[in-house]
């Protein structure tokens, strides 16, 4: 890709190192594309004059990731080598990051009829669906994809009930590569003031209260009593855990952010030792790859500063198209410097009746008929069809949130959940 203009090399100098934290992802520092002052004033004069791409609700969180060094070190959407490698090989091949892990593509897509209009070198301006410009990007190239091949690659099927795929089959006919100027954060600075935090602000956070380890917990569920224990055993292990929750889309039927939030709130200020979890979120749409996004997840939790990802039972799955440590076994597959962030695989979690606690499949000698299997799938299932839920699946005061969140929808409105895979075992 292109190189950094001006005035992003003057954000990206005043990048503030952590040397206690791991680095950012093949860099030595954080490399935001979000403008700000006279160059973001002038940026969006300039907007108003060019071509409009409107941007899918996923390339809107991808632009925004761009924009607050989240995805450090790429300065845009991804040409189509670079696009081929990542497919393929899980590496970029172009510029001074050819070669560099990288699990999922990050592109931009636009309808023929505007694309065919475009020059390399041209700007177009990058418009949210709500029409508010989010960015400009410089063409580098236009080219069209196998969009099976990709969902093949990436997500391990092409069967178009996959929430994923239908993402990648739903883009436009042609994809547009080129460095970007980001121009917003869009709503998630404003819309949750307390969790919503850059990587930079993170990376402060934990210099601020002295952690070198850091093991990252994913949701985008709220935290039951298995996730609980997988926090607490990273605890053990780490200065402390960070429980990043995704603020960006989601598929029908998943609790909301704010609901989450809440929810989240409520579970670290009654179960956890105080200074040892911090609750932060992140604007990406899940694209639920599976073994591919955890890898994704890993990458750019490094970003935030984080030493380790807890990687649980089905991480970042969806229905039954992944096994339910598939994610966990695609870490052997990198090379040894492909991340520093590290995975910490945890095996199936449980409550146990004999033992009276939540164990795990090493740790618990008891026969499954003991065990009461917990999973964020089950949990959204019985409160959505306001069903009575075990002590041993949810603490009360998560449970009160939850209730109420579901007591606000009506009975017939309510997205039907569905057990497959390994959230029916």
């Amino acid at each position: 890709m292109t190189q950094p203009t001006a005035a992003q090399n003057s954000q990206t100098s005043t990048a503030v190192q952590h040397p206690n934290l791991v680095p950012p992802h093949g860099s030595s520092e954080l490399k935001p594309l979000l403008l700000t002052g006279d160059a973001r004033t002038q940026a969006l004069q300039l907007a108003s004059t060019l071509p409009q791409i409107t941007l899918s609700s996923r390339e809107r969180g991808d632009l925004i990731m761009l924009g607050i060094g989240g995805f450090t070190p790429l300065d845009g959407f991804m040409n189509q080598a670079d696009w081929q490698g990542v497919v393929d090989n899980m590496r970029l091949q172009t510029g001074a990051n050819a070669g560099l892990f990288w699990p999922i593509p990050i592109t931009l897509s636009a309808p023929k009829t505007i694309a065919d209009t475009l020059n390399n070198g041209d700007k177009v301006a990058l418009v949210a669906e709500d029409g508010e410009i989010m960015g400009l990007l410089t063409v580098e190239e236009t080219y069209t994809i196998d969009k099976l091949h990709e969902c093949q690659q990436v997500f391990t099927t092409t069967d178009s009930e996959h929430p994923g795929v239908q993402q990648v089959l739903s883009q436009d006919e042609v994809n547009i590569a080129g460095q970007v100027e980001v121009l917003s954060e869009g709503e998630f600075p404003t819309l949750y003031p307390e969790t919503y935090k850059t990587p930079e602000q993170t990376r402060q956070l934990l210099t601020d209260k002295g952690w070198k380890t850091v093991a990252a917990f994913q949701t985008r569920n709220p935290m039951h009593r298995s996730h609980e224990y997988l926090a607490k055993i990273a605890i053990e292990i780490c200065d402390g855990v960070l429980v990043h929750s995704l603020l960006g889309a989601l598929k029908p039927g998943d609790i909301p952010a704010e609901v989450r939030q809440e929810a989240i709130k409520a579970l670290i200020d009654n179960y956890f030792k105080a200074d040892t979890v911090i609750q932060a979120g992140y604007p990406l749409d899940m694209r639920y790859a599976g073994p591919r996004e955890a890898l994704l997840h890993a990458l750019f939790r490094q970003n935030y500063g984080c030493s380790h990802l807890i990687v649980g039972r089905d991480h970042a799955g969806v229905g039954d198209y992944y096994g339910a440590f598939d994610a966990q076994t695609i870490f052997e597959k990198l090379e040894k410097d492909d991340l520093l962030t590290q995975p910490l695989k945890i095996d199936w979690t449980f409550w146990c009746n004999a033992c009276g606690a939540m164990a795990s499949s090493k740790t618990c000698p008891h026969d499954a008929s003991q065990h009461v299997k917990v999973s964020g799938t089950k949990l959204r299932k019985a409160l959505s069809e306001d069903e009575e839920v075990p002590d041993n699946f949810s603490r009360p005061e998560v449970l009160d949130i939850l209730r109420s969140y579901y007591a606000s929808i009506a009975l017939e409105e309510r997205t039907e959940v569905k057990l497959v895979g390994a959230s029916a075992l």
